[in-house]
């Protein structure tokens, strides 16, 4: 039977913990900028999937995303021994890392979100001025009885 809200509490933890464990213990630069956003595990709380975003070292910098992937894959095994200790579970669910997609994808929705505002600002400004391209009335007009 699947107690949602125990897996619920315990991949809050295992973000907690992971997190923690990336700022304090694992010393790998390549996981300096790394933040964990989200984390899920399974039913049977056999397996964790953990999702991170990764920042570049400046504004304009891009993020090594390939070098994170390979120090998180290093680190999966202090990582989930750090998670064993602290969550005091039967069984330590096995960590799989995802970079995490989502900020990413409401970034490009924003920028086609200001196009679609920027389009509609001008066609609003072109169809201000405009004036109908057949007669001013396209409706007919009803009989009149008497002609």
């Amino acid at each position: 039977m699947v107690d949602h809200a125990r897996a619920r509490k315990l991949s809050k933890r295992i973000s907690q913990i992971v997190a923690e464990a990336l700022e304090h213990e694992v010393k790998d630069p390549r996981l300096s900028m790394v933040t964990i956003t989200d984390t899920r595990v399974t039913g049977d709380l056999r397996e964790a999937t953990v999702y991170y975003t990764v920042m570049g070292a400046s504004v304009d910098s891009p993020p090594d995303t390939q070098g994170v992937a390979a120090a998180l894959a290093s680190a999966t095994g202090v990582l989930r021994s750090r998670v064993g200790q602290q969550t005091g579970v039967r069984h330590t669910p096995s960590l799989t890392f995802f970079l995490d997609e989502v900020p990413d994808e409401a970034r490009r929705m924003e920028e086609l979100l200001a196009r679609t505002r920027a389009s509609d600002a001008e066609v609003a400004r072109l169809a201000a001025g405009a004036s109908p391209a057949g007669d001013p009335d396209p409706y007919r007009a009803p009989r009149d009885d008497e002609e």
